[in-house]
Formats: C-alpha cells, structure tokens, sequence
C-alpha cells in the first residue's frame, strides 16, 4: 500500500464536516483547482506565508506535497486539509494540524489559509471550529496553538472568534515572505 493509499484509509479518518465546509486530505486530482485557486489569490495571501518556492505550481512539485503530506500523517506528525464547499467540489482553502506533539504535551500547531474570493464569508470560521473538533474528538489532542502577524487583523479575529486566547509575543519569530517576522501567539484548551 502506498503512503497515499494509507493516508486515505487510516484511522483517524482524514475528512471531516462542517456546517459550511467539507475538510479532507488533499489528492493528486486537486491539483489544478489548487493551482488555480492559489495563482488567483496569490497578492492575498502573500504577505502573510513563507515565500513561494519556485516551482510551486509545478505538477511534480504538487505531487511530493502530497506524498510528504500523507507520509506525515501516516506517522501522526501532521493532518494536513483542503478546505471545500459543502459538496466537496470547490476548493476554497486549506487547514493543517501540524508539529503533533504526543506523551504529555497531546498538542499541534495550527495553520490555514483561505483564497481571495472567499475571504471574510465565514468559511474558515466553519473550518476552524471542525478541525477543532476533530482534533479532540478523533486525535485526543489537549491544545492547540497557532500564531499570526501583528497586523494580521482578520486572523486575530477569527483566532478569538474561535476560542483562541492570546499567549505570547515572538521576535522574529518566522520567516514570511523573505523576512523574520514578529508573531502573536494563541493557546486554545480543547479539553
């Protein structure tokens, strides 16, 4: 069975349901969508990721995503989610659970993004809210974390919107578009 196959069939199931979205892992055949959706927002969601590598938008480049996705959660390391319509069919985002830590700590690290078109219509409020759920119902995670720039200010609102309480400040704390980057940090208690 290959890493994919495994992804696809584990358990935890790697796909759930929210009010307004459908979550579930990425696939080989999501590639146009997502390389549509991304060149789209790409001046929107620029300031606030690492800088793009430059064969992002290659189809091999796409495929050792996936591949490195599944291996990562076949491992328990990360659960990596497209975010879609209810219907499954149109790709509005992503969500990843990521830097699982097990033993006593039972926490990840959250990160997200939502393209341009659907920005501030509630969908990664939805999402959010059902990767938080996930997360303690299916993975038995205790906390979750995530930080977000300073001037981030949707991002500080849906954080706290969420149940997201502010923990901390971090200099230089990543590397975003080309530059070390301050961060706030969050805590939620999933428990």
């Amino acid at each position: 069975m290959s890493l994919l196959q495994g992804l696809l069939t584990q358990r935890p199931s790697h796909y759930c349901t929210g009010q307004k979205t459908y979550l579930r892992a990425p696939r080989l055949e999501d590639f146009e969508q997502w390389r549509d959706v991304r060149t789209a927002s790409r001046s929107f969601l620029e300031p606030w990721e690492p800088t793009w590598a430059d064969d992002e938008f290659l189809h091999s480049a796409f495929r050792r995503r996936i591949s490195h996705y599944a291996k990562l959660a076949a491992e328990d390391q990360a659960y990596p989610f497209f975010i879609f319509d209810p219907h499954g069919t149109q790709l509005l985002g992503a969500i990843t659970l990521s830097n699982v830590r097990r033993g006593v700590a039972q926490m990840a690290t959250l990160g997200y993004w939502t393209n341009a078109a659907h920005a501030n219509a509630g969908i990664m409020t939805d999402a959010l809210k059902t990767i938080v759920s996930f997360s303690g119902d299916e993975l038995g995670l205790h906390r979750l974390e995530a930080a977000c720039l300073p001037a981030n200010t949707p991002s500080i609102r849906l954080l706290t919107r969420t149940g997201f309480t502010r923990e901390g400040f971090a200099e230089n704390y990543l590397k975003i578009n080309g530059c070390w980057e301050d961060h706030i940090l969050w805590g939620r208690l999933l428990a």
